[in-house]
């Protein structure tokens, strides 16, 4: 996962030694939860969903794997299980002027702000999703 943070084209890490392989491990099961896409037989992509803020920590597809939907599954499986810890607005940042912006706001993500090179946006539970109720 690491190697594919690191070969973005877009949201480069300024400081990549301060993703560590712990900080992966830890949203796995510590901190969230971990989904991994696979093409052929290797990983290709990676979402993190962070349960203590309801947000998305980290979504990255290997470069040479981008427009084959693996982004939008992963995003979907994060999004479905922040809803059903009982989250009424999950919340998320990527750098402004993005592919992964526009990304964001066309899976329905809402533009919050923008503060220096960050975008943040929300994304509210829909009606009858897990976070309105607690169910």
């Amino acid at each position: 996962m690491s190697a594919i943070r690191l070969a973005v084209r877009e949201n480069m890490l300024s400081h990549p030694a301060r993703i560590t392989p712990q900080m992966y491990r830890d949203y796995l099961a510590l901190l969230g939860r971990g989904w991994v896409a696979e093409f052929d037989g290797e990983i290709a992509g990676f979402s993190y969903a962070d349960q203590a803020d309801a947000s998305i920590w980290a979504l990255f597809i290997a470069p040479e794997h981008e427009g084959k939907g693996l982004g939008r599954a992963l995003l979907q499986l994060a999004t479905d299980w922040l809803f059903a810890q009982g989250h009424a607005c999950l919340r998320l940042s990527t750098g402004a002027g993005t592919r992964a912006e526009r990304f964001y706001a066309a899976q329905g993500w809402q533009r919050e702000k923008q503060a220096g090179g960050d975008v943040y946006f929300c994304l509210p539970a829909q009606t009858g999703q897990a976070g309105l109720d607690g169910h």
